[in-house]
């Protein structure tokens, strides 16, 4: 029983920290970008791309014709809260973080898996 109240207690201060990933195709370097309010469930994502139900068909199709083997999930940024703010939108301040990193890494067309 102590150890069952312990996992507990360890699971609730565990730190959820909302961030930015990469999905990139070693073969031919195509990057997607998304974000996440829990970067601990990245392995979710890798689980609906094994199963087949990604949102992304593009990055879906080239998962299942060149294998996990040859993709690699990065964690790009995480997201870091202001406690100076009165008010904090994390949705909000996410959509910008994943607009910075789409801008910068440019993953469109032949770059990438995003329209």
């Amino acid at each position: 029983m102590d150890r069952k109240k312990e996992l507990k207690q360890q699971f609730k201060e565990t730190k959820i920290e909302a961030g930015i990933y990469q999905i990139k195709n070693r073969q031919n370097g195509k990057v997607f970008i998304g974000s996440t309010p829990n970067l601990k469930t990245l392995n979710g994502v890798k689980f609906m791309l094994e199963m087949g139900s990604h949102k992304n068909k593009e990055l879906q199709l080239e998962w299942k014709e060149f294998g996990q083997e040859a993709f690699t999930v990065d964690v790009l940024e995480t997201l870091k809260k202001d406690k100076d703010k009165l008010y904090f939108n994390e949705k909000e301040e996410l959509e910008k973080l994943e607009e910075k990193w789409l801008e910068e890494l440019q993953p469109f067309g032949e770059r990438g898996y995003h329209k």
